[in-house]
């Protein structure tokens, strides 16, 4: 079974979607990704496509999400990005908050620095998600 991490926040435009381009990244398909928001923006975050593509990925297709109710349900992790936002919950799932700051109105540097953090995560994540999988 693969696992299935939803990453929230509120604009869908920044945060999450690095985590989730970052876990599709490194995962390689043995994560099934998605991100969402409870205000969705209109486009990504400039700056987020720009640290993003110095890693070699390209987010700039990408469009933020709605999160709805199915998306939560659907997961088995859910992380919300400091911002405050809300999600249903289910129970089953497990639920995590990472305080991070927000990329939006930031310069490059400090989008990258957040993108940086939030990679270290990620990867903390990932090996966790693996070890439960291999268990399986």
């Amino acid at each position: 079974m693969i696992p299935e991490v939803l990453f929230v926040c509120v604009h869908n435009a920044g945060r999450s979607q690095m985590a989730a381009a970052l876990l599709h990244h490194h995962a390689q398909g043995r994560v099934h990704v998605r991100s969402a928001g409870s205000a969705p923006a209109g486009s990504i975050n400039p700056a987020v496509v720009t640290v993003m593509a110095e890693l070699g990925i390209d987010v700039s297709r990408e469009l933020p999400k709605r999160l709805t109710t199915d998306a939560v349900e659907a997961s088995d992790v859910v992380i919300t990005m400091g911002c405050g936002d809300t999600c249903p919950v289910f129970p089953g799932k497990r639920y995590l908050d990472w305080q991070l700051d927000d990329p939006a109105g930031q310069g490059v540097d400090a989008v990258r620095a957040i993108r940086d953090d939030i990679d270290l995560r990620v990867q903390s994540l990932l090996a966790e998600l693996s070890s439960i999988v291999d268990k399986r």
